[in-house]
């Protein structure tokens, strides 16, 4: 059938779905980074629709703050089950106590940067040659920089300066001696898209996405939930609100929005009138204009 008569999310699933059997067909040691987020969550579909009949062919990442929600952390090994994937977990605390990494101080202490250097451990323990993400061009001016296929050098630097060609459907994945490439099969999707998506494929998701009460603190204009992790400051205090997620991640820099959206058609016209970015609701990105950049160069997703 002719791209023209196709609706824009088959374009882009048949777009994603290309990249993948690229990445199958071009690297030894790939592997899909999940977090039981959203976008995630489509990746994996994705990955099924790849490859049936037969199972995904690379596991499943996830680098564990500890900070993370327990919605979403149940979800992760629900889907892994659910769909006969090897899981692999490693965690940011393991990092730190094996000295290689060192706790934020401060009353939200955010183990987002920390991620990282679990990463790349992660990436040197398996011999990962490419790491399929599930990050997309809209979330944040950084993300906009980067290809579908992202080199990044020895030491999993990313240099945005430094980046193969893509001229039509054609991907460089060649590669020198302990280099490897992230790859991002949703770069042309918007938040708009993966909530159509899911919708239309009939995704199951954290129930942290959908609507409910929830303890929150009010810092700074981020809503940030009641956790072991965060210290109240002088003034603050937790109350009960109505609120959902857009975005998940680490709890203690991960900003809830007032919300009554019950299902998925109540969340798509919310995100339709949305005035504010999914990721201006987290702490860790305000920290700078170029937070998400400095991260990336360093080795972030």
């Amino acid at each position: 059938m002719s791209s023209y008569n196709l609706t824009h999310l088959a374009q882009l699933e048949h777009e994603a779905i290309f990249i993948m059997r690229e990445v199958a067909a071009q690297f030894e040691k790939p592997a899909l980074l999940f977090s039981g987020g959203k976008d995630s969550i489509v990746m994996v579909r994705l990955a099924q629709k790849a490859f049936a009949p037969a199972k995904i062919p690379f596991p499943l990442v996830h680098i564990d703050t500890g900070h993370n929600f327990e919605e979403t952390i149940t979800f992760r090994d629900w889907l892994a089950k659910d769909t006969g994937s090897r899981l692999v977990v490693r965690y940011v605390e393991d990092s730190i106590k094996a000295g290689r990494a060192q706790e934020e101080k401060g009353p939200n202490p955010s183990r987002n940067g920390l991620q990282t250097i679990t990463l790349l451990d992660t990436i040197e323990e398996f011999r990962y040659d490419a790491c399929l993400g599930g990050a997309r061009r809209d979330e944040e001016k950084a993300r906009a920089k980067e290809r579908f296929f992202s080199h990044r050098d020895e030491f999993g630097q990313w240099d945005p300066k430094n980046q193969r060609p893509e001229l039509w459907n054609l991907f460089n994945g060649r590669k020198n001696v302990g280099e490897h490439f992230r790859v991002f099969p949703l770069s042309n999707w918007t938040e708009m898209d993966v909530w159509q998506y899911i919708a239309r494929e009939k995704l199951d998701i954290p129930s942290i996405y959908f609507t409910h009460q929830r303890e929150i603190v009010n810092r700074n204009g981020v809503l940030l939930s009641k956790s072991p992790f965060i210290t109240l400051l002088e003034g603050e205090k937790y109350e009960t609100r109505t609120v959902r997620y857009r975005t998940v991640g680490d709890s203690t820099c991960t900003g809830a929005v007032e919300s009554d959206a019950a299902d998925l058609g109540a969340i798509i016209q919310e995100v339709a009138s949305a005035r504010q970015t999914e990721r201006g609701t987290r702490a860790d990105d305000k920290r700078s204009e170029t937070a998400m950049e400095d991260r990336k160069k360093a080795g972030y997703f």
